[in-house]
């Protein structure tokens, strides 16, 4: 194939289900079973998981594809689904948020105080004008105001955009206008390593920015930090004022089972925001069942995703999931070195924490500050553990399940996106063997495949393009006012497939094994290369904490492989030239044409809020090019760094060979 890349020997370990949690796990070998024979009556089953107003009278209409429609004629509301029918079954008293702020305040929120709240916040936003339909713009911190408005519009129908609350006041503008919200829900600030930070000056800005343009008729200010924040009496309204005030009466509406529920911009490099649009019932449905078969949770469990409510994983893995299963669980709101670096398994050791969800640059990270960290706590509560965001190589696999799940937790490496709502692939924990770095296969009821150029599926051992073949119940209906763009950027390259630009690659056993975006496959003398594996042969290496390889113009081999790297803070200087070092194992593990060029050892990578590694800003250094829009990152400082760091060249002229 052309445009694939040269493949790296995955780790051969593989990890079986604990026998113990095996016997008891919520889904069995018999799920796969019934999905294969009988896909929609499957998904109609998962449907009994969640409670329905009207029932649905055909499971899908794939009519007009790539349009669906799931659970046609059905009518319900997502946040009765997610508060009222607990308290309705007489839970109301079992927590649904331990809130930990990241001053140390707390608060414990039952199932009834949320629907009491969120019934607030609702009359509230009636009162305010807001209407089935109408969107609302929420700006918050990750604080339970944050749960209770994504809840209340859910309520009301009146679909919600999320907007990372650190992203600028221009970003946060271009969405306003895109969706025409009616109104921002945001704080005066938040708090973040020892410091508040703004938010609401961000959207007067915002607002400002759009002058006589802006949709937005009020803005509702959350008091998180109690710092003064301008006021304008003719469209700000405190939270306090209008929600605490209204009555926690409130009576849900049932909408159809395609009535938006959300509206989620992706962070594209060019082009306006992309608009990404999840409507109620297929959504409720597969996040729901995922989240009870992914994590194996029981009532007893308390769970904890480390994601930002501004991301897909915190709608659908803090929000609409857990809580429409009745779950309880942790919202933290700070970092996890504020105010120590051992706060989050403080967390887990003082809550009792079950299930832990997080991404792969958390956990190297972690490695990078020593194991000796997590080892000051008591983790044994510890019976799942999640991945998400880019695939976890080998190297923190394997530090993940020994340092914090005592080298008993499976690990569910989930693989999904914004635009597919809710996991599609990821192991079973009671079911699935583990192998490091492998999402291994699809979930019951999901049909995913890789496949060469011409769209046929390869054999095992070889790779390809990661597509979804049949439509799946949270996937995305459009891109919110653009079908043709929707139509163009997911379903052009094959007929009746979905294809996001992963690229992938099957084991000898089926099993899948993620390669990155097929724009982050850098060509070098001819040979395809996939960042994703050589960053993790980097990783491998016991001095190494994370990296980040990107593609930069060459002369002489039209690309060369360009690193940089963190090292863990237990790599003594003992002298060695550590990117020579480097250099060879990369070697080694791979081959010499994956060499890297250049490496360049630095303090920290380029990533957003959510962990994210902005490559694009690395081949901005790599190419010493201007750099580009770097509004998104979580600290922008770290660009001045990359750009003195401990830079190694190496070059090699002709032909390497493997």
């Amino acid at each position: 194939m052309s445009e694939q890349p040269t493949i790296l020997a995955p780790d051969r370990t593989s990890f079986a289900p604990p026998t113990e949690l095996a016997a008891q796990a919520n889904a069995t070998a018999d799920s796969y079973a019934d999905a294969t024979a009988n896909r929609l009556g499957y998904w109609a089953d998962q449907a009994g998981r969640i409670t329905w107003a009207e029932p649905f009278t055909e499971v899908l209409d794939w009519s007009n594809p790539p349009f669906a429609k799931w659970y046609v004629g059905g009518r319900l509301n997502a946040a009765y689904n997610c508060v009222d029918r607990h308290v309705e079954a007489g839970n109301g008293d079992r927590v649904a948020l331990h809130f930990i702020g990241e001053p140390g305040d707390t608060r414990d929120i039952t199932y009834a105080q949320l629907k009491d709240e969120v019934s607030r916040a609702a009359n509230a936003l009636t009162d305010l004008g807001i209407r089935a339909g109408d969107r609302v713009a929420i700006y918050l911190p990750m604080i339970p105001e944050a749960v209770v408005a994504m809840l209340a519009c859910a309520r009301l129908g009146a679909p919600h955009t999320v907007v990372f609350g650190g992203f600028s006041a221009d970003a946060l503008a271009s969405r306003i206008v895109d969706c025409d919200a009616r109104i921002v829900i945001t704080a005066d600030g938040g708090y973040r390593r020892g410091a508040t930070s703004a938010l609401k000056p961000a959207v007067d800005d915002a607002l400002s920015k759009l002058g006589g343009d802006s949709p937005v008729d009020h803005v509702v200010v959350v008091r998180r930090t109690g710092q003064h924040v301008p006021f304008d009496d003719a469209t700000d309204v405190w939270w306090h004022d209008v929600v605490d005030g209204s009555s926690p009466d409130h009576t849900p509406e049932a909408f159809d089972s395609e009535h938006p529920l959300y509206v989620m911009y992706t962070s594209g490099t060019t082009g306006t925001p992309k608009g990404i649009l999840h409507t109620t019932g297929g959504y409720l449905v597969q996040t729901t069942s995922t989240f009870w078969s992914v994590f194996d949770h029981k009532p007893d469990d308390v769970y904890w995703c480390t994601a930002d409510i501004g991301w897909v994983t915190g709608h659908s893995y803090v929000v609409y999931g857990p809580l429409a299963n009745g779950a309880s669980q942790v919202l933290y709101e700070g970092t996890p070195d504020a105010p120590h670096r051992g706060r989050w398994w403080e967390i887990i050791q003082d809550k009792g924490v079950t299930i832990l969800y997080t991404a792969p640059t958390a956990i190297r990270t972690f490695m990078k500050w020593g194991e000796q960290i997590p080892a000051e706590y008591d983790l044994s509560t510890l019976r799942i553990l999640g991945s998400v965001g880019e695939s976890i190589n080998p190297e923190a696999y394997h530090w993940y399940r020994e340092h914090v799940g005592g080298s008993n937790a499976p690990i569910v490496d989930t693989w999904w996106q914004t635009e597919t709502g809710g996991h599609m692939i990821s192991p079973l924990p009671g079911v699935t063997e583990g192998k490091p770095g492998s999402a291994m296969t699809p979930l019951p009821g999901i049909v995913a495949d890789v496949v060469d150029d011409a769209g046929q599926s390869v054999a095992n051992g070889d790779s390809g393009y990661l597509v979804i073949r049949e439509p799946w119940p949270a996937m995305l209906r459009t891109i919110w006012g653009d079908d043709e763009r929707y139509r163009d950027t997911y379903w052009s390259r094959w007929e009746g497939m979905y294809f996001a630009g992963d690229g992938a690659r099957r084991d000898e056993d089926g099993a899948i094994w993620l390669l990155g975006r097929v724009d982050d496959v850098m060509n070098v003398s001819g040979h395809r290369l996939s960042t994703t594996e050589i960053e993790s042969a980097l990783v491998s290496h016991p001095k190494v904490a994370e990296a980040a390889v990107v593609g930069a113009a060459d002369n002489t081999t039209g690309q060369a492989v360009v690193a940089f790297v963190i090292l863990r803070e237990s790599a003594a200087d003992d002298g060695t030239d550590v990117v020579a070092d480097l250099r060879a194992h990369v070697a080694r593990e791979i081959g010499p044409i994956a060499k890297p060029r250049q490496i360049t050892v630095v303090p920290e990578l380029p990533k957003t809020r959510s962990g994210k590694i902005m490559r694009r800003l690395l081949r901005d250094v790599a190419e010493n090019r201007e750099i580009g829009d770097a509004s998104t990152l979580a600290d922008a400082s770290v660009m001045e760094s990359l750009r003195g760091g401990d830079s190694r060249h190496a070059n090699y002229c002709g032909t390497p060979r493997m």
